[in-house]
C-alpha cells in the first residue's frame, strides 16, 4: 500500500500560493488554470495539493494547547515568538501577526480551502470511474479546514465550490457561522455516503473519518441526537478500536503510526528538508522539536532534545487519577527520566516557565532523517482523530442530549478500562462532569482542550484572564481587514 506521506513530497509543487500580503492571491503553474482537470491524474495531483495544507496545522495544534489550561508557552524567553507568549497570557491582538503568527495561520487555511474549492469549481469538467471519491475526499478536506476556520475565528468569509481570488475581499463578506457550520455538515455527509472504511493508501480520508468529523461538527453545535447518531454508527459499524492496556504505550510512537486506533491521523515526512522562510512549504511536523527539551540528552536514545515550547503544568499533570498508566505516555517528567536513566541530562535554566514536564505525544525522537533544519523536518504523524476521542464524544451526547446514560457511562469506561481505572456510574450533570473530566487527560497535548473549554461554557472559570465575550474567538488580523476595505468587522474586544 502507498503511503501519502511519500505522495505528498511528489506533487504538492502542483499547484504553487504565492506567500505574498494578499490570502486569497492565489498563482497556478498552468497560466489557464481553467483548461486544466482534463484526466485523472490532473485531478489526483490537484487533491494530494489539497492534502498538503494538513501538515500545517500542526502550529494549530500547538497554539490551542498553549491557549488553554494545560500548557504555558515555554520557549527560550519571554520574548521568544511573542504571538505565541500572547496567546498564552490571553492578551494576543489583531496586530502583530505577519511574522509567523494568526495572520500566517488565516491565510495557510484559506489557501487550503482555495486548493479544495480548485477542484470542485472544475468538477463536472471530466468525468472518470474514479471521480465520486476524489471529490469525497476533497470535500472531507473542505470540511477540515473550514471547521478550522469557523472554530477560530467564527463568521469568516466563505465561497462554496468557487476559489476566492484578487480583488474578492471587497464584496465577500463574514459568513455567519451557522451557514459555514451547515456546508461543513454537508461536506462531511456527502464524504461519509461515498468513502470506503478503508482508504486505498495510508493517510487517505475514509468513512470513518469523515463520521467522526462530523460527530464532533455536530457535538461543536449541540446537536447531542446527530453526533450520537453517527458516531454510534461508526462505533458499531466501522473497523476502529481502542488499542489495548498493554498496545498503549506505543500509541504515539513512530512504528505505530495509522494503527488501529487511529481514526484519522495527518502524515508528516523528513525526506525533505524545511525552511523558517517558509513554513507552510514543511513536509516535516515542527511542533515535535518545539515541543523538546531544551539542551535534552537522552542516554537511552530514545528522545531528542528541543526548544522546551508548550510545556505541561501541574495541574494538568494532577488531574491524572492515582494509577493511570496514560500520565507516563503523555507527559514526560524530564527529573524523573533522568533520575531513571543515569547520563541523561538537560538544561534547566536555560529555557522560561519551564515546568519540568513536557508533551511526550508530540516530541521528537531520535533516529529519524531530518534533513534540512532538523527542528522543521521531524516525520512525527499528529493522531487527528482517535477512537478514544470517539467514544467520549458519543457519551457525551448520549448523556447531555438527554439519550442514554447507561450507553454514556459503557463508552467512558471503555477508556477508562485501558487506562486500568475503575467504572464510573454517575449519571445527569455528575456523569457530564466525569466525561469532561477525563477528555482532559486521554486528550492532553492533542490540541483539544481549549476549544472543549469554550463550546461547554467553561473557559472563564479555568483559564486565567480569560474574557468571556472576547477569547471564544481570536480576531482576525488587521491586514486582514485592512485588505478587506475595512468591510469586515473584528471579532468583539479586539
Amino acid at each position: 500500500m502507498k503511503n501519502l506521506k511519500i505522495i505528498y513530497i511528489l506533487f504538492t509543487v502542483f499547484i504553487i500560493y504565492s506567500c505574498s500580503d494578499d490570502f486569497v492571491n492565489v498563482d497556478s503553474l498552468d497560466p489557464n488554470s481553467e483548461d486544466f482537470f482534463n484526466s485523472e491524474e490532473d485531478y489526483q495531483d490537484a487533491l494530494v495539493a489539497a492534502y498538503d495544507y494538513l501538515q500545517a496545522t500542526s502550529k494549530f495544534v500547538q497554539f490551542a494547547e498553549i491557549a488553554s489550561d494545560n500548557a504555558l508557552c515555554g520557549g527560550e524567553s519571554a520574548t521568544d515568538s511573542p504571538y505565541i507568549q500572547q496567546i498564552d497570557d490571553m492578551i494576543h491582538s489583531a496586530v502583530g501577526q505577519s511574522d509567523g503568527g494568526l495572520r500566517t495561520m488565516w491565510q495557510w487555511m484559506y489557501e487550503a480551502v482555495n486548493r479544495c474549492n480548485y477542484i470542485l469549481e472544475f468538477q463536472d469538467k471530466t468525468d472518470f470511474s474514479n471521480k465520486t471519491n476524489v471529490i469525497a475526499q476533497t470535500r472531507f478536506l473542505r470540511a477540515y479546514y473550514n471547521f478550522i476556520l469557523v472554530k477560530w475565528w467564527g463568521d469568516v468569509p466563505m465561497l462554496v465550490d468557487k476559489r476566492i481570488q484578487f480583488g474578492d475581499q471587497f464584496s465577500i463578506p463574514r459568513t455567519p457561522k451557522s451557514e459555514v457550520y451547515a456546508l461543513i455538515e454537508q461536506d462531511l455527509i456527502f464524504a461519509a455516503n461515498n468513502l470506503n472504511y478503508t482508504g486505498y493508501e495510508t493517510g487517505r480520508v475514509t468513512k470513518g473519518a469523515a463520521q467522526a468529523l462530523l460527530g464532533k461538527v455536530y457535538l461543536y453545535q449541540d446537536k447531542f441526537t446527530e453526533s450520537a447518531n453517527v458516531l454510534e454508527d461508526l462505533i458499531n459499524n466501522g473497523p476502529h478500536r481502542l488499542l489495548t492496556t498493554e498496545e498503549y504505550p506505543d500509541m504515539f510512537e513512530r512504528y505505530n503510526e495509522n494503527n488501529i486506533e487511529s481514526v484519522f491521523e495527518i502524515q508528516y515526512s523528513d525526506v525533505d528538508g524545511g525552511s523558517y522562510d517558509c513554513f507552510q512549504c514543511l513536509e516535516g511536523n515542527y511542533a515535535a522539536y518545539f515541543n523538546g527539551p531544551r539542551g535534552f540528552v537522552d542516554a537511552t536514545g530514545h528522545f531528542d532534545a528541543g526548544y522546551s515550547f508548550n510545556v505541561p503544568v501541574q495541574e494538568v499533570v494532577d488531574a491524572f487519577e492515582e494509577g493511570d498508566i496514560r500520565l507516563e505516555y503523555s507527559i514526560l517528567d524530564i527529573n524523573k527520566w533522568i533520575e531513571e536513566n543515569p547520563g541523561s541530562s538537560y538544561l534547566e535554566d536555560a529555557g522560561y516557565e519551564q515546568t519540568g514536564y513536557f508533551n511526550r505525544k508530540i516530541m521528537a525522537r531520535k533516529g529519524d532523517l531530518n534533513n534540512g533544519d532538523a527542528a522543521l523536518t521531524n516525520p512525527d504523524n499528529y493522531r487527528a482523530i482517535r477512537y478514544a476521542d470517539v467514544l467520549l464524544m458519543a457519551a457525551e451526547a448520549l448523556n447531555r442530549g438527554g439519550i442514554s446514560d447507561s450507553k454514556a457511562q459503557g463508552y467512558l469506561n471503555q477508556v477508562r478500562d485501558r487506562a486500568m481505572l475503575g467504572n464510573v456510574g454517575t449519571t445527569g450533570t455528575n456523569l457530564t462532569t466525569d466525561i469532561w473530566k477525563e477528555r482532559r487527560v486521554e486528550l492532553v497535548g492533542e490540541g483539544h482542550r481549549f476549544f472543549d473549554l469554550v463550546r461547554t461554557g467553561r473557559a472563564a472559570a479555568e483559564i486565567d484572564r480569560f474574557q468571556v465575550g472576547k477569547h471564544e474567538l481570536f480576531p482576525i488580523p488587521i491586514e486582514e481587514i485592512l485588505l478587506s476595505g475595512n468591510q469586515w468587522e473584528n471579532n468583539p474586544g479586539y
